[in-house]
């Protein structure tokens, strides 16, 4: 069967179902998924806050609906903003390892794809015990 595409309510599910996992703020009061709970919690998914240098480029509009997810490299960067799909950065995060997407666009992939995705946010940013755990009852 296959899977049914993505959608913004998934982004939640997905990452809640990943150990050590709480959702938080950052960025001053930005809703922030962060791995391990607690005050040295690290964000792997950001809902970013509208901002000049993310807009559509057909109406001129700042995107309302933005997730910055964490990756672990720039080769992982690259290959998800230059894959057919819905990622895409900006010159505000050249050197960092995250991409930008539109909760309006996650039906674009598929649920899979996006915990995929998610996943190896989860794993580019947790403590290495806790991701070693993971991947060897994965």
């Amino acid at each position: 069967m296959a899977s049914r595409k993505a959608t913004p309510a998934d982004v939640d599910e997905i990452t809640a179902s990943l150990p050590e996992t709480e959702k938080g703020t950052s960025w001053g009061d930005r809703p922030t998924w962060k791995v391990p709970r607690g005050e040295k919690g690290r964000g792997f998914v950001i809902a970013r806050g509208p901002r000049k240098d993310a807009v559509d480029p057909a109406t001129g509009e700042l995107y309302t609906d933005l997730l910055v997810i964490r990756v672990a490299n720039a080769a992982d960067k690259a290959e998800l903003v230059e894959a057919d799909g819905p990622f895409f950065t900006t010159d505000h995060f050249n050197g960092y390892n995250a991409v930008l997407v539109q909760e309006s666009r996650l039906g674009e992939i598929t649920r899979d794809e996006l915990a995929e995705v998610i996943t190896d946010a989860w794993l580019a940013v947790a403590p290495k015990t806790l991701a070693k755990a993971y991947l060897a009852d994965a």
